[in-house]
């Protein structure tokens, strides 16, 4: 007489919390390293009229040269602090 193993029952509630949950934390997370890019790069100091019309003018802009320009000054940006940050 063997036994059947049963299925282990899902509770589906308790994932899909679980996932809002973190859904949640990313969200948090995200929010958090948006406003380290803005004081890290001094851009805090900017009203936020003026910071809100630029950050449209780069979503709206339809010019491949100048979003690549913008990647690259970024980039740049970023592996300076990196050695900063190592240094």
């Amino acid at each position: 007489a063997r036994e059947k193993k049963m299925r282990k029952v899902r509770d589906y509630d308790a994932e899909l919390k679980a996932l809002g949950d973190k859904a949640r934390a990313l969200k948090v997370k995200k929010v958090q390293q948006l406003g380290e890019l803005v004081t890290s790069t001094g851009a805090d100091a900017l009203d936020l009229d003026t910071l809100a019309g630029a950050l449209l003018a780069a979503v709206e802009s339809a010019s491949t040269e100048e979003k690549e320009a913008w990647r690259a000054k970024g980039s740049a940006f970023f592996q300076r602090r990196g050695k900063k940050a190592r240094g």
